[in-house]
C-alpha cells in the first residue's frame, strides 16, 4: 500500500502523541464527497490523542483539512478517530 501525502501527514503529527506508536494504523476510504481517514491507537493512546474536550482531535482535523488540495474538483477530507475505550 502506498502512503498519501495526507497520510503520511497524519502518521507525522499522530506518532509523537503515543505511547504505543506501534500500534498505530491508517484506514483510507473515500465517497462522492469525502476523503476518510480512521485513525486506529492502542486504546490507552486514544485519550491523549482526543485530548482534553477534544481540543486535540479539533486542531488536528483543522490541520489535516487545511492541507488538502484547493481544486475545485478535489474532495473533502475528514480525520476519525476510533475511539476504542466504551
Amino acid at each position: 500500500m502506498t502512503e498519501t501525502s495526507i497520510e503520511g501527514l497524519v502518521r507525522s503529527l499522530v506518532t509523537p502523541l503515543l505511547e504505543h506508536p506501534d500500534d498505530l494504523t491508517i484506514t483510507q476510504s473515500e465517497d462522492d464527497r469525502f476523503q476518510r481517514y480512521v485513525v486506529d491507537v492502542h486504546p490507552q493512546d486514544v485519550g491523549r490523542l482526543i485530548g482534553r474536550q477534544g481540543h486535540i482531535a479539533s486542531a488536528l482535523r483543522t490541520v489535516v483539512e487545511g492541507a488538502r488540495p484547493r481544486r475545485s474538483n478535489s474532495k473533502k477530507v475528514r480525520l476519525l478517530i476510533n475511539d476504542h475505550r466504551h
